[in-house]
């Protein structure tokens, strides 16, 4: 919640000027996305509206933006073709009720999943698409969209360094309309995007029957939804994060993203989530706060109620050539330098993500990302070895190193040849850990390989939680301990 107590006036003036470049910013996404999906441009814009004005109040981390997001639109094109716009207000509610339920049980740290590259290849990806995305409405359009659009980009990184009083951004913005509308010059506006003027957001129950078919056919889109919605949200968290603000909470976040999609399902509008390149635009025009969300969220239903008429006018080359700056700081160009130093595995999952994001979606990337990393991880550590090797008369101890678990379970069958051992062998696991039950299943199958061969095999230094999983195996786990009563020695013994 905004804290007034700690508020400064120049703070405030950043928040409120980087909100009114963000409230513009909005606009041809929202509308775009809504345009996309087949609905009204006036949905996408409620959207951002309520989304951005609760996470204003209740989001984790102050100063991200949320909006009618691509990410989820491509979601929701096959549901509203096949069954319809009510539909859609259905589905958006169930998922804002999960992101709530996956606020409330803490699940937001399992975000810390996603490894490095992953995230690279994610920034990469977005930066990408949002500059993929400016292109058609720049397209074919002459020398002078070109110009305007080349001038915006300019002014946007020089004007910072001229004056710090308003952000580079709203000069650009500033400046190129008064260019375009003072010379009356002929290109491409808002206006001719789509049609933003309309009316507040009102409730509306959706027009669905709430029966077991219908569940059956919303339930898959709303999960995906909410997970999309929130992995979105939580790598925009953590990009944000990086640039040196401070750390956010992602399961505060993510109870504020279930409220806003919730309110967003009962007011008409279909699903959003945190939007990287205004979240950045924001950050980088001075906007900290949650002001700047709600300055943001208010100004656009403003523009959209009554000043639709003059937002209509603006030039769509300045709209472009701010995002094309984003695109460029948000690319992770440090990521491209790493690659000849990362090690191959990081190197091909940063490259994976990105390619994923661009042709797919972003929850393919990120789901791919964790997939290959999980299992570069296994296939690294899936090494158990014998580290050393005792034999005195009828009795034989073997040292092991590296951890028990479903990727080292074959090889450590193999190190072992009943046959050949004496009467009486103990494995030491000082230097290594039983992790999962196909370790657990190993060790089983390794005691039924010596009880066959008539031979004694027991098990040294295993830790605590290690005896705990045997004995959990019960009957499914033979095995006998060397030292049962094992205890570390206390300080105060």
């Amino acid at each position: 919640m905004f804290n007034l107590s700690n508020l400064r006036a120049s703070d405030v003036k950043n928040d409120v000027l980087a909100g009114c470049v963000v409230a513009v910013a909005l606009i041809p996404e929202a509308t775009a996305f809504s345009l996309l999906a087949g609905l009204s441009p006036t949905i996408g814009l409620h959207t951002a509206f309520m989304l951005g004005l609760v996470t204003a109040f209740l989001g984790g981390k102050p100063g991200m933006i949320s909006g009618a997001a691509g990410s989820i639109v491509v979601v929701l094109i096959s549901l509203i073709n096949q069954h319809g716009y009510e539909y859609v207000l259905l589905a958006t509610i169930f998922a804002g009720v999960l992101q709530i339920a996956i606020g409330v049980f803490r699940l937001g740290k399992f975000i810390r999943l996603v490894p490095q590259p992953a995230i690279f290849g994610f920034v990469n990806g977005l930066a990408i698409v949002i500059m993929l995305a400016q292109l058609p409405m720049i397209k074919n359009q002459g020398p002078l969209m070109y110009g305007l659009v080349a001038l915006a980009m300019l002014i946007v990184w020089l004007f910072p360094k001229v004056s710090k009083i308003i952000p580079g951004s709203l000069a650009a913005l500033i400046a190129i309309s008064a260019i375009a509308i003072g010379f009356g010059l002929d290109t491409k506006r808002v206006g001719d995007l789509a049609d933003i003027s309309g009316s507040l957001p009102m409730f509306h129950l959706p027009d669905a029957p709430l029966s077991w078919e219908t569940l059956k056919i919303v339930l898959p889109y709303s999960v995906i939804i909410a997970l999309v919605g929130l992995i979105e949200s939580l790598l925009t968290m953590a990009v944000l994060d990086e640039m040196g603000s401070k750390k956010g909470a992602g399961n505060k976040e993510c109870v504020a993203q279930g409220v806003g999609n919730t309110l967003c399902g009962f007011f008409g509008s279909f699903a959003g989530c945190a939007m990287i390149g205004q979240s950045i635009i924001n950050f980088t025009s001075g906007g900290r706060g949650r002001i700047s969300n709600a300055v943001g969220a208010i100004l656009l239903i403003l523009f959209v109620v009554s000043l639709s008429q003059y937002i209509a006018l603006l030039p769509v080359a300045a709209l472009a050539g701010i995002m094309f700056v984003v695109c460029i700081r948000t690319f992770e160009w440090s990521s491209l330098r790493r690659l000849k130093r990362m090690p191959k595995a990081d190197a091909v999952i940063m490259i994976a993500v990105t390619l994923v994001t661009i042709f797919t979606d972003l929850a393919m990337a990120v789901i791919c990302g964790v997939i290959i990393s999980a299992l570069v991880f296994a296939w690294q550590h899936a090494r158990i070895t014998i580290l050393h090797q005792q034999q005195q008369d009828d009795s034989k101890t073997y040292l092991l190193e590296g951890p028990l678990f479903f990727g080292s379970a074959t090889g450590f069958a193999e190190l072992f040849l009943p046959q050949n051992d004496p009467q009486n062998v103990v494995i030491d696991f000082a230097r290594t850990r039983v992790m999962d039950s196909s370790g657990v299943e190993a060790i089983d199958k390794l005691s039924t390989r010596y009880q066959q061969a008539g031979k004694s095999l027991r098990l040294r230094h295993l830790s605590a939680d290690c005896i705990s999983l045997l004995r959990k195996a019960g009957p499914y786990c033979q095995h006998e301990l060397d030292d049962p009563d094992y205890k570390v020695a206390a300080d105060d013994a």
